[in-house]
């Protein structure tokens, strides 16, 4: 099974056209109808459709089939804006591969290279692809030859393509098979899981994004957060899809999907933490995940004093689909 899963990221500075090419890439997979198309289908948020920007790395399940053989695909869209780095930086951990995306007309820029040594850190396969060489002002050979000499990454194989109007994405979807490597977890040994995303549900309560390492999750079983120490049996599983989500009774080795756990409060799930099984638990937790630093310090109180509860809550909810940002009380 894992020699037939490929998990990738698409890195890029910002308007490189990431989402652009994640949509190209759901249409030609044929995940889903054209007539359910639209742009920026990832970006599900109201205010990185307002402002075409990407801000939450947002992941889908996507079948291909190569040669006879059917393949799945396991594709995170990341956000190429500075602000938003700590995303990219969750989103890697989780994968073995890397679309690099870059302008023809602007080539490299800060945030390409910035990307590019996140992923050098966590040892991924990085593919370079130029995009938009359908524009008249496009130069795919000078872009090519400034990513060798700003970044070091060989182009011998690079991928020319246009996110807009679907040229070369086909070919793209050949290399992500033959170039990106597949998981190699370990399928009889103890459950390990990453925890590389959560967010609040108000039906489902916290919904954990997993990336499956060793082992499987199956839906009934007990599992561990090995730093919080909580256990919680798992309700039920899920694969991602921005349009509608598969259900599935088991994640197996080298999987990504989504684990509904029935928590209620927010504090349980941590993003960078290790699922194991309750009982036969693994021996290490994964290691490289950095928790964020932060950079903006503010105070905040509500100008009604017993709503005081309310905000609390309200950023409760909110660290668990940002854990980037950590509170406490003054007093």
């Amino acid at each position: 099974m894992q020699k037939y899963i490929r998990n990738f990221s698409i890195i890029a500075h910002i308007d490189h056209g990431k989402s652009t090419l994640a949509d190209r890439i759901i249409q030609e997979c044929g995940s889903v109808a054209d007539r359910e198309m639209s742009a920026q289908l990832m970006d599900t948020m109201d205010i990185e459709r307002e402002r075409g920007i990407t801000i939450k790395a947002q992941s889908v399940r996507l079948n291909y089939k190569k040669d006879g053989q059917n393949y799945v695909l396991n594709l995170i869209d990341t956000p190429g804006h500075v602000d938003f780095s700590y995303e990219v930086s969750r989103s890697l951990a989780s994968s073995d591969g890397a679309l690099l995306i870059v302008d023809s007309t602007q080539g490299v820029e800060a945030q390409t290279i910035a990307n590019v040594y996140i992923a050098m850190d966590n040892n991924l396969e990085l593919l370079p692809v130029v995009n938009k060489i359908d524009l008249p002002s496009a130069d795919p050979d000078r872009v090519l030859e400034e990513v060798e000499d700003a970044i070091g990454l060989d182009c011998t194989e690079s991928n020319l393509i246009s996110a807009k109007t679907g040229l070369g994405v086909p070919e793209l979807l050949e290399s992500i098979i033959e170039r990106i490597p597949a998981p190699h977890g370990k399928e009889d040994a103890p459950t390990k899981a990453l925890i590389y995303d959560s967010w609040f549900d108000n039906y489902l309560g916290a919904l954990a994004l997993v990336r499956v390492y060793d082992g499987s999750i199956k839906k009934g079983q007990m599992v561990r957060m090995m730093n919080t120490e909580h256990e919680q049996q798992v309700l039920s599983l899920m694969y991602p899809h921005p349009i509608k989500r598969q259900n599935t009774n088991e994640l197996q080795t080298g999987e990504i999907g989504i684990v509904v756990l029935g928590v209620k409060t927010v504090d349980v799930i941590a993003v960078g933490d290790t699922i194991t099984d309750a009982k036969n638990r693994t021996a290490e937790p994964i290691d490289g995940f950095e928790p964020a630093k932060p950079f903006v310090f503010a105070g905040l109180y509500p100008i009604e004093t017993d709503k005081f509860e309310d905000l609390r809550e309200a950023l409760e909810k909110l660290r668990l689909n940002d854990s980037s940002i950590s509170f406490e009380p003054e007093s």
